[in-house]
């Protein structure tokens, strides 16, 4: 870094090695500590700390005294040794201090809202709302690096890989599938909207159709979606796409790619399991009760409903012959666990909308409320099915099939993290695949797109034409990293008689489809090579290196909870100019 008026080193790289030189830094006072006629100041910069000390007796250095913590000072002095006894290991200057000998303060802090140093937690639409602030805490400012590092070595990689990177247009127009988009009147075309992209979709495959054979984008996204912690209303994805692949290209790809990377920015510190099976959607439902398995867990769930059709347990036996069925959940080492801690299980079977949970405890003896209901065949049988033992319990849901299946994941995501059965150090990859084409939409009971309507149909046309749309699979797939999604994509559906149709068994006629999608469409009538793709998102990734359970932790400027960004003051309200521009009225909420 070349020496200015502001700085000749930064407050993360002196050693002893300049003991004895003059120096000049500049940064933010972290901290202070008077020692009557000595103060200490901790100056801060991006890169580190360095303790500087001011020798009070110096008129000229008094008012130095008066200065808040965050203010922006400039300090020049001689680089010393610290005593044996002070050396501060925890700092890459903790051998040596500053004894300065001049300052300049370059901007004055007022009283802080909320506070740089310390671990004080403060509310997040606070932090939000002084974000400048909040972003100069250590945590934040490792962590907005990390992210730096992490998408400039996806960039490089993708490079390495073979991939060219195009940038995709930000306004573009809305599609009738996904979330909700952010849509932009025009203001040149009356009563015409753009819309920001919920991801480059369209234009990705249009790039495959000009004849560019493997893109990728660090790529902006939008979605006018409810907001929780692991969701923001902008985001950003790795985008890729290939010409000529198959499924396992696709994968070979994601598999150089992000177990490497987790590998280099989790520091070492953790276990990557870089041997990534391929799950069939439904078996993920029926064995993890989830499409997006956390495979740390090593709970599988069984299907025991032919040991109870024929119990005297009638309450589970007159249930499974009326369609329901019988979901068994592991519990490994809780067969000595306390009375109250089943009962606590059940509190939380009912939270997630069960009437019950049923359960058995193999200690001793066989316990539990449906234990005497049971022959010691059944028991028996139910112990070589689920794989448990003396010392184990297994827990059971009686539900209608899906419902049984959902309960019983979350069940199982409990049991895991009560029985401390995850270790935070491994990360465990999956793909899943297989994922069904369409599904009932639960509101309307109507056929919907069940994943990316752009995907292609596992059986092309006949499929369509000949099979129920609930039975066809899509080739689909998600990759998923410790019970995250952090991507999906598909083969894509490039044909266009078998695009018209796989809209029109959800309820767009061609025409729609030529109107809403018409320049893919277009393009599809002039040569189309097989294409495949995938996003990977970068901000669950980044959180995940990082070990945060909030997004908001690894982006820069987010939005609080509600959408808002407190600190800039959006959205707001227009001008009555701005509106007659856009031809625009306000119609308000009755």
């Amino acid at each position: 870094m070349r020496a200015n008026q502001f700085r000749t080193h930064t407050c993360g790289e002196l050693t002893k090695a300049q003991v004895g030189t003059v120096v000049t830094l500049s940064g933010w006072v972290h901290k202070k500590r008077d020692h009557g006629s000595l103060l200490f100041i901790d100056l801060r910069d991006h890169y580190g700390m360095t303790q500087c000390v001011v020798d009070l007796s110096n008129e000229a250095l008094r008012d130095l005294e008066k200065i808040h913590n965050e203010s922006v000072i400039t300090v020049i002095g001689n680089v010393v040794a610290r005593d044996v006894s002070v050396i501060n290991p925890k700092l890459k200057t903790g051998e040596i201090e500053v004894s300065v000998s001049e300052y300049r303060v370059q901007s004055m802090a007022e009283v802080l809202p909320i506070q740089v140093a310390g671990d004080e937690k403060f509310p997040e639409d606070l932090r939000i709302q002084y974000r400048y602030i909040d972003l100069r805490r250590e945590k934040l400012q490792k962590n907005i690096t990390k992210r730096n590092h992490m998408i400039k070595w996806m960039r490089d990689k993708m490079w390495d890989l073979g991939f060219q990177e195009f940038q995709t247009p930000i306004l573009t127009t809305s599609s009738p599938e996904g979330a909700r988009d952010f849509l932009v009147p025009s203001r040149l075309h009356h009563g015409m909207f753009y819309a920001l992209p919920q991801a480059p979709q369209q234009y990705k495959q249009l790039i495959q159709i000009s004849g560019f054979d493997r893109y990728f984008q660090i790529a902006p996204c939008f979605r006018d979606e409810d907001l929780r912690a692991d969701r923001l209303l902008e985001f950003y994805q790795l985008d890729m796409e290939m010409s000529f692949v198959e499924q396992e290209d696709v994968f070979a790809v994601g598999e150089a790619l992000i177990p490497e990377m987790m590998k280099i920015f989790t520091d070492g510190k953790c276990t990557v399991d870089s041997n990534i099976p391929r799950i069939p959607y439904m078996e993920a439902i029926e064995k993890y009760g989830i499409d997006k398995p956390d495979l740390r867990n090593p709970i599988i769930i069984s299907d025991v409903s032919d040991v109870f059709a024929k119990s005297a347990f009638s309450l589970f036996a007159d249930a499974v012959k009326e369609g329901s069925v019988v979901r068994a959940i592991p519990a490994p080492t809780a067969g000595g666990m306390a009375r109250s801690w089943f009962d606590k299980m059940g509190e939380f079977a009912k939270e997630i909308g069960l009437r019950g949970l049923g359960y058995l405890a193999f200690a001793d003896e066989v316990k539990g409320p449906i234990a005497k209901s049971l022959s010691e065949s059944e028991i028996e049988s139910i112990m070589k099915t689920t794989g448990v033992a003396k010392g184990d319990a297994v827990f059971f849901v009686c539900e209608k099939k899906d419902i049984a299946a959902k309960a019983a994941g979350k069940i199982r995501i409990r049991l895991g993290e009560d029985l401390k059965l995850i270790d935070e150090n491994d990360y465990k990859f999956c793909w899943i695949v297989d994922f069904p084409f369409y599904e009932l939409d639960e509101e309307t009971g109507k056929v919907a797109f069940s994943h990316n309507p752009f995907s292609m149909p596992q059986g092309g046309l006949d499929a369509l034409l000949n099979q129920n749309p609930l039975e066809i699979k899509a080739f689909q797939y998600d990759m998923v990293l410790n019970g995250a999604e952090i991507c999906s994509g598909g083969l894509r559906n490039y044909k266009p008689e078998i695009m018209v149709k796989a809209f029109e068994i959800a309820g767009y006629d061609a025409e729609v489809v030529r109107k809403k999608f018409g320049g893919m469409w277009t393009a599809f009538q002039y040569g189309a090579p097989q294409h495949a793709g995938c996003a990977f998102g970068i901000d669950r990734l980044v959180c995940m290196a990082c070990r945060e359970p909030n997004l908001r932790e690894v982006v820069l400027f987010p939005t609080n909870q509600r959408g808002q960004d407190l600190m800039l003051g959006a959205p707001v309200e227009v001008s009555e100019q701005q509106l007659r521009e856009l031809h625009i009225q306000i119609r308000k909420k009755g």
